[in-house]
C-alpha cells in the first residue's frame, strides 16, 4: 500500500482522493456510529467510499460492557480478526472515517496505533467532506495479515488517571455540563474525576467539523495547562470521544495518554471520589 506514514494523524478529502487514485490505494474503514442511536450499517449500505469496509464499533472495537466501562478495549484477538477481515496488513496504509465528529473513526485510529500499526489516518471532517463517488456494493477484500501487538501507545487505568489528575494534566473530553455534573444522560453518577480539566471535544473542530490548525490546537491545550513535550491524559464517557481528543493532541505536538475506561468505568466504583462544578476539584 502507498505509505501515508509521517504525515500526521489526519488526511484531507483531497489527499485521500489522490491516494485512492494511486497504484496502491489505502485500506478504507467505515466506522459510522452513534452513541445510543441506530446501528451504522444501514448508512454504510446506503452509500460508502469505494472499497470501504464497515467496522462495528460495539462488536469489533470494544469488549462487552462491564466493570471496565461501556466500551472497554477489545480482546486483541477479536480486534485483529476484524482488521484482517477488512484487509488490513502490517504494511497497509489505512484511512478511517465516520459520518460526524471523528469520534468513532478516532477510536479505530487509536486502537490501530496502540496495537502497533503506525500507518493510519483519520479522514478530516469525515464523510461530509468527501465530494467523490460513493458505492453500495459490499467489498470482499483479501484477508490481511495484521497481528496486534498492544502497547505502542501509552494507556491509563483508573489509578493512573487519578494520579495524573493530581500531578500532571488530565483532560475531560465530555461536554461541559457533564463535567460540571449538571446532567448525566448515560452513566449512573454525574461529575468528573477530581483534578481533571474540562476540555470538550467540539472545541477541537471548526464549523465544518474539521480539526483546527495545529497551531490553534497547540494554543488551546497550552491554555488548559499542557506543556511542550509533556504527556497529557484524556478521558470521556466511555473512551470513544476521548480518542478524537487524542488525535487533536497529537496534531498539536503533545503525547496523548488515553484512559480507556473513562467515566463509565470510574463511576461504577462507589469508592472513587467524584467532583462537581466548574473547578478541577
Amino acid at each position: 500500500m502507498t505509505s501515508l506514514n509521517g504525515h500526521g494523524p489526519i488526511i484531507t478529502a483531497a489527499g485521500l482522493a489522490e491516494a485512492l487514485a494511486g497504484p496502491r490505494p489505502p485500506v478504507l474503514l467505515d466506522i459510522r456510529y452513534r452513541l445510543g442511536g441506530p446501528h451504522g450499517r444501514p448508512e454504510y449500505d446506503a452509500g460508502h467510499l469505494p472499497g470501504a469496509v464497515f467496522v462495528d464499533l460495539d462488536a469489533e472495537l470494544a469488549a462487552p460492557p462491564g466493570d471496565g466501562g461501556r466500551h472497554p478495549l477489545p480482546d486483541p484477538a477479536v480486534f485483529g480478526a476484524a482488521m484482517r477481515r477488512a484487509g488490513v496488513s502490517a504494511g497497509s496504509s489505512v484511512v478511517v472515517y465516520d459520518g460526524s465528529q471523528g469520534w468513532a473513526a478516532a477510536r479505530a485510529w487509536w486502537l490501530l496505533r496502540w496495537a502497533g500499526h503506525r500507518d493510519v489516518r483519520v479522514l478530516d471532517g469525515g464523510l461530509a467532506e468527501w465530494t467523490g463517488p460513493l458505492e453500495t456494493v459490499t467489498p470482499a477484500p483479501a484477508e490481511g495479515d495484521f497481528t496486534p501487538e498492544p502497547g505502542a501507545l501509552p494507556l491509563l487505568g483508573a489509578d493512573g488517571a487519578a494520579e495524573l489528575a493530581r500531578s500532571g494534566l488530565l483532560l475531560d473530553a465530555r461536554a461541559g455540563e457533564r463535567y460540571r455534573g449538571e446532567v448525566e444522560p448515560i452513566d449512573a453518577v454525574a461529575g468528573h474525576i477530581p483534578g481533571a480539566v474540562s476540555a470538550p471535544t467540539g472545541e477541537n473542530l471548526d464549523e465544518r467539523g474539521r480539526f483546527l490548525p495545529a497551531a490553534r490546537l497547540a494554543e488551546r491545550f497550552a491554555g488548559l495547562g499542557a506543556r511542550p513535550g509533556g504527556e497529557v491524559g484524556v478521558y470521556c464517557g466511555s473512551g470513544v470521544s476521548a480518542a478524537q481528543q487524542a488525535v487533536a493532541l497529537e496534531l498539536a505536538g503533545f503525547v496523548p495518554v488515553l484512559y480507556a475506561g473513562s467515566w463509565s468505568e470510574w463511576s461504577r466504583d462507589a469508592a472513587r471520589p467524584v467532583a462537581t462544578g466548574a473547578e478541577r476539584g
